[in-house]
């Protein structure tokens, strides 16, 4: 029974704002309804528009290339593709700034080149905008269209391919005829990621000057101080969030998917040749090259050249800060995910699943709606305690909880929870159930059985799920922006407060560290990727 209050205390914040929406903020939500409010929702939905249709076209489009047809390079760019997981959207928005600003390498080479005085001599697109926004985003994001759509054309049977050529259509017809309705299922789910991603963004929308919910969030809470304006914003974004999910629901409907066939019926490989080879080639290396080869470049370049000043004891210190919080995140995520799963597995009925599904929905909640959810109560409950101590012993605490670092990892546990338990259901999922009953019929409790049993089968299982929550953490940016305690800085932190400076080249130094971290759970979704190619790895 310890799921249902875990899964109670993991919604806590996300009911909160939600229960928001009915109180009654003032002539302060009045005044953002009329001004801002309608600015937020437009410039959202062009957002979640352009990052669809660039993340679908860059993940499908890559995935098709390098799961059906052969060219130079092909074999690499499976595993490479996903490269760009690693570099936080915000990372992505601040180096491009650097490169391709007014006064940066890029126009500054241009000018000389061509003999311009000013921008009124010629014409440049302006980076920082909403059109820049969804670029980077969609560089970003297209990984996760890519992973699910990849697998799914993997698992698609050869023969229904090779039905579709007898009856006379080429590749492209039965690309569009059949392989893409049959991939729709991971291609909607591998959007929906990303467009929870683009609704969570705050770094880049404040620096490029898009006015989204994340930022009017921020600005409502820290500008205004308006605290119950900041969390009906936050019901708004939820709302959203929630539409988001019943539309793609409801555009399924009561469509099929199934199909007959496995690896052992996959279709031959097409081999491209020519201008078609060389086509796929640029074609999947101009995402790869943008989204992580080029700002990966550029950031080695920038630190190098800062060293003395990248590398100072400040440093050390936002990093041993990220580290604690991303450790002990990942060590708690993991237990609860352990308890919530085994929870499940021993009592399998509707209550303890949807506990379960529960504690396991904040990833679809941004972080800055999650900040908001999280310090209302806590402040509240600060505010008791104090009045409590007072009246009975005159003794005032203070803040207890509040900007505390028990209060940023129980945002980071909302956040992410559902990371670690996807992984963790997985692999006890592949457990077999005799193997619980062989333990119990030796006089084993259920707690030794996980002990001694499961956690040791689930070794791979508990490393994944620690590792991804590990570098969620490290990239998390809103919440840690919002709930952080005074002088308490992470990496992101760091770096978003020196790209707001226009220090750019101080926050090289970070945000090549973040690279380096979000480069793990890469290398280990390659190896998979590798080995589902060449199953002897």
């Amino acid at each position: 029974m310890v799921a249902l209050p875990i899964a109670a205390l993991i919604a806590t914040p996300i009911l909160f704002v939600l229960s928001s929406i009915f109180t009654n903020s003032g002539e302060i939500w009045a005044h953002l309804a009329s001004t801002v409010l309608p600015r937020y929702i437009v410039n959202s939905l062009i957002l979640m528009i352009g990052v669809s249709i660039g993340t679908i076209a860059i993940g499908v489009g890559t995935a098709w290339l390098v799961t059906t047809c052969r060219f130079p390079g092909s074999q690499i760019f499976e595993w490479a593709l996903l490269l760009p997981l690693a570099i936080p959207a915000y990372i992505l928005a601040y180096v491009y700034t650097e490169w391709l600003e007014f006064y940066g390498p890029v126009q500054t080479g241009l000018r000389n080149l061509m003999g311009w005085q000013n921008v009124g001599d010629y014409w440049f697109p302006e980076i920082r905008s909403i059109g820049g926004a969804i670029v980077l985003l969609t560089l970003t994001l297209y990984p996760y269209v890519y992973l699910l759509v990849r697998v799914a054309f993997l698992e698609q049977s050869g023969r229904t391919l090779e039905a579709s050529r007898s009856l006379g259509c080429n590749p492209w017809r039965s690309f569009f005829a059949v392989a893409l309705p049959l991939a729709r299922p991971a291609m909607m789910a591998g959007l929906a990621l990303a467009l929870m991603e683009t609704l969570n963004d705050f770094g880049t929308v404040q620096y490029f000057g898009v006015d989204t919910f994340t930022t009017g969030i921020y600005r409502t809470w820290f500008g205004m101080g308006e605290r119950d304006a900041a969390a009906q914003l936050a019901a708004v974004l939820m709302l959203f969030i929630l539409g988001l999910i019943l539309l793609e629901l409801w555009s399924r409907r009561q469509a099929q998917y199934y199909e007959n066939g496995g690896s052992s019926a996959r279709a031959q490989r097409f081999k491209l040749g020519g201008a078609r080879s060389l086509g796929a080639f640029v074609a999947c290396l101009t995402p790869l090259a943008l989204g992580f080869l080029l700002p990966a470049i550029l950031l080695l370049q920038m630190t190098l050249k800062n060293l003395e000043t990248v590398f100072d004891d400040r440093f050390w210190s936002f990093a041993r800060h990220s580290l604690t919080l991303a450790i002990l995140t990942a060590i708690l995520a993991v237990a609860i995910a352990l308890i919530l799963a085994y929870g499940v597995r021993l009592n399998p009925t509707w209550r303890m699943r949807l506990s379960a599904r529960i504690a396991a929905m904040g990833y679809a909640v941004p972080g800055s709606v999650i900040a908001v959810g999280i310090l209302i109560p806590v402040g509240a409950l600060d505010n008791a305690i104090d009045s409590a101590m007072r009246s009975l012993f005159d003794i005032s605490t203070g803040l207890i909880f509040s900007g505390t670092i028990a209060a940023l990892i129980y945002a980071y546990l909302v956040r992410f929870l559902a990371v670690s338990f996807g992984a963790v259901e997985s692999s006890l999922g592949k457990i077999k159930p005799s193997l619980d009953d062989a333990a119990r019929s030796l006089g084993d409790s259920p707690t030794r059985v996980l002990m001694r049993v499961h956690t040791p089968l689930m070794g791979g299982g508990l490393l994944t799920a620690a590792m991804l929550t590990f570098v969620d953490v490290m990239k998390e940016l809103p919440a840690t922006l919002v709930i952080r305690p005074f002088n308490f800085d992470t990496l992101a932190v760091r770096v978003y407060n020196l790209a707001s400076d226009e220090r750019l080249a101080e926050a090289a130094g970070p945000a090549l560290a973040i690279v380096a971290v979000g480069i793990i759970p890469v290398i280990f979704l390659s190896l998979k990727i590798a080995q589902s190619r060449d199953p002897s790895l």
